[in-house]
């Protein structure tokens, strides 16, 4: 099942709307992890930003990522090259999100099926650059709404999509969403250890 721009703008189009919904507070920590929900927003605003710089340029590189300069706001915080000013608030924030996302779908949609650009866990397609991103918006939108006390539960199309194309080995018996959550170490499923090691399965794309 192929991971399409059209379901990356639909992945964008939940994130927008789910964090306007958002009346928390943005500097509670993002689920399991150690970063805000703040800061959680913004990595979430770079992958769709890192990810599109990574198949525009006309020849793509495949050893390498482009060499943007990259920073930490603070000592444990995500490394990122999109920040959002903060002064702008939480709708500024989404709207960074929102921009970065909609770069994303654009050149998912004009960059040529079979370039090839580097990432860290390979050389991937455009396809697999989606997969990728729509992967770790799903995941990480939960990290946020677990921290924001919003609602996150995305389609079960776009979660069976995603564990088709980078967890190919998670069962496909199960809802697919509880399964990605399982997947990613995030939650339990019946009748299955959750994983202590996982990684994305990105041969391939």
């Amino acid at each position: 099942m192929s991971v399409t721009a059209d379901d990356l703008e639909h992945t964008l189009r939940l994130t927008v709307a789910t964090l306007r919904q958002a009346h928390g507070d943005w500097e509670a920590q993002a689920g399991p992890l150690e970063w805000t929900c703040w800061e959680t927003t913004e990595h979430i605003a770079d992958n769709f930003f890192f990810h599109a710089a990574q198949v525009a340029p006309g020849q793509p590189w495949t050893n390498r990522s482009v060499p943007f300069a990259w920073n930490r706001q603070r000592d444990g915080g995500p490394g990122l090259v999109i920040f959002a000013d903060r002064k702008a608030g939480p709708e500024g924030l989404i709207q960074v999100v929102d921009a970065c996302g909609g770069m994303m779908v654009a050149i998912l949609r004009t960059t040529p099926k079979d370039a090839r650009a580097f990432n860290d866990s390979g050389v991937l397609t455009p396809e697999g650059f989606a997969a990728l991103t729509v992967a770790e918006t799903l995941l990480h939108m939960d990290d946020v709404a677990q921290g924001l006390r919003v609602d996150w539960q995305p389609p079960a199309e776009l979660a069976a999509k995603v564990l088709d194309r980078v967890f190919p080995d998670a069962p496909t018996e199960t809802d697919p969403w509880t399964t990605l959550l399982w997947a990613s170490g995030r939650g339990e499923l019946d009748g299955h250890e959750r994983p202590t090691e996982w990684d994305y399965a990105l041969s391939g794309l």
